[in-house]
């Protein structure tokens, strides 16, 4: 059972560093353009073919 306290204290502190990393993506705006990749491999700027 003393493992208990040092399991529980990690395992909310992890959790805590998951859901700060997660609000700060969220402030930063990494979500804003989901529609954006789906509609990028259509464009003909981006091109996979090296250049000669």
């Amino acid at each position: 059972m003393s493992v208990l306290t040092y399991l529980i204290p990690i395992s909310l502190t992890l959790g805590a560093v998951g859901l700060l990393g997660f609000l700060y993506t969220v402030r930063a705006n990494q979500y804003d353009d989901p529609e954006g990749d789906s509609r990028r491999p259509l464009s003909p700027d981006w091109d996979d073919q090296p250049k000669p």
